[in-house]
């Protein structure tokens, strides 16, 4: 029970980080909810495309490459980024620009948290691999997510520049998280601490300025639009 606590506490804790940065229009519990479910049925796609796509040979550094930035990252934000789109994209609730970190978030920890439960479960020390990725993996889907999620809310309400956002989001997640996945699969303790830690930190370090500076300007859009409504 305290293994599968230490899985689910992770993702538990960053949605409600999140949720709480949205300090001016909160979003519906229910839609965050279906969101999250979402986030949890993206995983289906995203392994089957994995599976379908994946090379086993990772002693090619190009191989590894393919296998870290497009087939993995490609999969897993683009399977999130699809059921984002579905679930709250077009929903009335989605109204500033602040809006696509949320939802963003919401998916990705939905995705998460069946990633970490699996991974977890399947391993020789479940409470290892817990504490491990609470580290880890989790705060890099978080990071992965922000990122996306930024630049999803620009997407929308920028129509000019709808595509060029979009684009921006997803590559940037696919980027950090192709990064991240680059150095792991080398197993070696000198790329996993020197790229793998190294590019989460910077990937934490840019979501945050994203999260501020969207959580800051999310003021300033609701109040131009409560203008507007006058």
């Amino acid at each position: 029970m305290n293994t599968f606590i230490i899985a689910i506490a992770p993702s538990a804790a960053l949605m409600l980080y999140t949720y709480y940065r949205d300090k001016h229009d909160r979003e519906p519990i229910g839609l965050l909810f279906k969101v999250f479910l979402f986030g949890m049925l993206s995983v289906i796609p995203a392994a089957l495309l994995e599976y379908k796509l994946g090379v086993e040979n990772k002693l090619d550094l190009l191989i590894t490459a393919y296998m870290s930035f497009l087939v993995i990252a490609g999969a897993e934000e683009g399977s999130k980024y699809f059921f984002m789109r579905w679930a709250a994209y077009r929903n009335k609730a989605f109204n500033e620009p602040f809006d696509g970190i949320i939802y963003c978030v919401m998916i990705s920890m939905g995705f998460a948290t069946i990633e970490n439960l699996m991974y977890v479960f399947r391993a020789d020390n479940p409470m290892q691999t817990a504490l491990l990725r609470m580290v880890t993996a989790v705060p890099a889907h978080f990071t992965f997510s922000v990122i996306m999620g930024y630049y999803v809310g620009l997407a929308k309400f920028n129509r000019n520049k709808s595509i060029r956002y979009t684009f921006m989001g997803i590559g940037g997640a696919m980027f950090f998280h192709g990064l991240y996945d680059f150095c792991l699969i080398q197993e070696k303790y000198a790329y996993i601490f020197l790229g793998a830690f190294i590019s989460l930190a910077l990937a934490l370090r840019l979501s945050f300025i994203a999260l501020k500076m969207q959580s800051s300007n999310s003021k300033i859009y609701m109040e131009e639009e409560r203008k507007m409504e006058i």
